[in-house]
């Protein structure tokens, strides 16, 4: 197997993780599957802002782990969960890569499959 490229955020793709100050509440339909004041905000390049979710604040009860993987150069490898009716629709990152190491722990969720609220 070929080795992983691993690049280091910088100015031509900058990554920053900074606290949320606002609450975040994820849902599937009316069901809530998080609620945090906790959340870490990624900033990648140029794509929208993502909340990662400290896993002490999602019901992994409604979660379900899958064997679907992927592989980001900046941060690592991402496993994946699925939720009633939204499969893949979470993902973490187990041992994320020095630049991103605050997102252990934590998950985050495709916008398109939950809804996410942040409440200021």
């Amino acid at each position: 197997m070929a080795e992983k490229t691993v690049k280091i955020p910088g100015p031509d793709h900058p990554i920053t993780v900074v606290k949320n100050p606002d609450r975040v509440v994820v849902k599937v339909g009316d069901r809530v599957v998080a609620d945090t004041r906790d959340a870490l905000s990624l900033q990648e390049a140029n794509y929208p802002a993502v909340q990662y979710i400290p896993r002490a604040d999602v019901d992994f009860t409604q979660l379900e782990r899958t064997d679907h993987q992927t592989y980001c150069p900046y941060k690592g490898d991402a496993s994946y969960y699925s939720l009633p009716d939204a499969e893949n629709a979470v993902w973490t990152y187990e041992q994320p890569y020095a630049a991103v190491a605050d997102i252990r722990e934590h998950v985050a969720f495709y916008p398109d499959k939950v809804t996410i609220e942040i409440i200021a």
